[in-house]
C-alpha cells in the first residue's frame, strides 16, 4: 500500500530565518543615533573641520648685522720657551767650596753662583808671576850686555821669547783662578742646581741651568702657503691651555727657508709682558693673523644654524622669522662674515633660532628675558 508524505518545510524556513538574522547583524553597525556619527576626516579635535591650531609666538633675542673688520687666523699649539737658556759647566777642577744661589733665584749677569776651592790656583798664579818677574830681570841684564856687544842677537831674542811665554803662563794662571768663581753668563733665573758643597768637579761637569724668562718665546711651524702673509712685528694672540690666560705677542723671526720634509716655515713669536705665573714648558694656543678684511657684513657667530648642509640664519621681519641661506667668509670667536644673504642693519635671531621655521611667529625679548631664552635654548640643545 502506497502512503503519501507531506513536504518537509521546516529546514527551508530555518534557512530563511538565519539569512535574515545575518543581514540584520551586517546592517546594524551602520545604524545608530545621529549624534553617534564619526567625525569627518580632517576635522580638528577641538575646532572647525580642517582647521590647524594656532601656534604661540616663539620667544627670541636678536642682534643687528653690522659692518666691521674681521681677520683670518692660523692656529697652532706651541711650547713656551725661555729667550735664553744655558747649562753652566765647570771650567776648572776642584772641590765645591760654597754655593751662592739656589734654584728659582733671580740673578744678574756676572753675579757669583758658586766658589771652587782655589788655593792651588792661587799658588800657580804666584809661581807664574815669579817666573815672569825673573824673565823680565834676565831680559834687562841681557839688554845691557847686548848694548856692549857681549851677547849675540840670538841670545837676546831667546830671552825675549821666554819672557813672552812667562807672561802667557801668568795670564793662564790668572784665568784659571778666575774660573774658580762661577758667575752668571746673563741675567735670568736659576732653573736647576746640579752640584752640592764638598763635591769634586772636573772640567765640563754641569753645575747649573739658567734661563732668561723675559721675554718668553713660542715657536710654531706654519704652512709655506702662508709665508707671504707673515712678517716680523706682526701681532699674535696666545692663550694658555692650562687656564686660558690670554697673552699678546708679536712675530720676532720668520725663517727664510722651508723645511722640505714638512713644507713648513718656522716662526718665532715673542710674548709681550707674560704674566708672572707663566713658565717655560707651558702649552699655549697661538693664533696668527694671516689676513684682515674691512667693511664686511658681520653677524654674531652663534646666529648660524647648519640645516641639511646649508648655513642658515633667521631674520626678524614683521614679527615673523625669515629663513635665509647665507654664504659665510671668515669667522673668529665672536663673529662671522656674511658674503651673501644678509645686509647690515637687518635684525638677526641670535637666541631661540634652533626652534624656528620659515614664517614662524616670533616675539623679540630684551634684557633678562633674552637671557632666559638663551638658557632654555641651551637646555633643549643638551637634551
Amino acid at each position: 500500500m502506497t502512503m503519501n508524505r507531506r513536504p518537509q518545510r521546516v529546514p527551508i524556513l530555518a534557512s530563511i530565518l538565519a539569512g535574515i538574522l545575518i543581514l540584520g547583524l551586517v546592517i546594524q553597525p551602520g545604524c545608530g543615533k545621529k549624534g553617534d556619527a564619526a567625525p569627518p576626516r580632517g576635522a580638528a579635535a577641538n575646532g572647525a573641520p580642517g582647521a590647524t591650531p594656532k601656534q604661540p609666538p616663539v620667544p627670541v633675542a636678536v642682534a643687528e648685522a653690522r659692518t666691521g673688520e674681521i681677520a683670518s687666523y692660523y692656529t697652532a699649539t706651541a711650547t713656551l720657551a725661555a729667550d735664553q737658556e744655558a747649562e753652566i759647566l765647570a771650567r776648572v777642577s776642584g772641590v765645591v767650596q760654597k754655593l751662592e744661589c739656589e734654584e728659582g733665584d733671580e740673578v744678574r749677569e756676572g753675579a757669583a753662583l758658586l766658589l771652587i776651592d782655589n788655593d792651588e790656583y792661587r799658588f800657580r798664579l804666584q809661581q807664574a808671576q815669579a817666573d815672569r818677574a825673573d824673565m823680565e830681570a834676565k831680559l834687562a841684564r841681557i839688554g845691557k850686555m847686548r848694548d856692549q856687544e857681549l851677547v849675540s842677537a840670538e841670545e837676546f831674542e831667546t830671552v825675549t821669547n821666554d819672557l813672552t811665554a812667562a807672561k802667557a803662563a801668568e795670564g793662564l794662571a790668572q784665568l784659571s783662578l778666575s774660573y774658580t768663581s762661577v758667575v752668571a753668563p746673563f741675567s735670568g733665573r736659576i732653573v736647576t742646581r746640579k752640584v752640592n758643597v764638598g763635591q769634586t768637579v772636573n772640567v765640563g761637569t754641569p753645575l747649573f741651568a739658567i734661563a732668561d724668562f723675559t721675554p718668553l718665546l713660542a715657536r710654531v711651524h706654519v704652512p709655506a702657503k702662508e709665508f707671504h702673509k707673515l712678517e716680523p712685528g706682526q701681532s699674535v694672540e696666545l692663550a694658555l691651555e692650562s687656564n686660558a690666560t690670554q697673552m699678546r705677542g708679536r712675530v720676532r723671526l720668520v725663517s727664510p727657508t722651508i723645511d722640505p720634509a714638512s713644507g713648513t716655515i718656522k716662526v718665532t713669536i715673542e710674548i709681550i709682558d707674560p704674566p708672572a705665573e707663566v713658565r717655560p714648558g707651558d702649552f699655549a694656543q697661538v693664533s696668527i693673523v694671516t689676513e684682515r678684511r674691512a667693511g664686511r657684513t658681520l653677524v654674531p657667530k652663534i646666529a648660524l644654524v647648519n640645516d641639511k648642509g646649508e648655513q642658515v640664519v633667521y631674520v626678524s621681519a614683521d614679527s615673523t622669522a625669515e629663513r635665509r641661506v647665507v654664504d659665510v667668509g671668515f669667522q673668529d670667536d665672536l663673529n662671522a662674515e656674511i658674503t651673501h644673504g644678509v645686509t647690515a642693519g637687518e635684525r638677526i635671531v641670535v637666541k631661540g633660532q634652533r626652534s624656528l621655521k620659515h614664517g614662524a611667529a616670533i616675539k623679540v625679548l630684551e634684557g633678562e628675558a633674552a637671557v632666559e631664552v638663551s638658557d632654555t635654548t641651551s637646555a633643549e640643545k643638551d637634551s
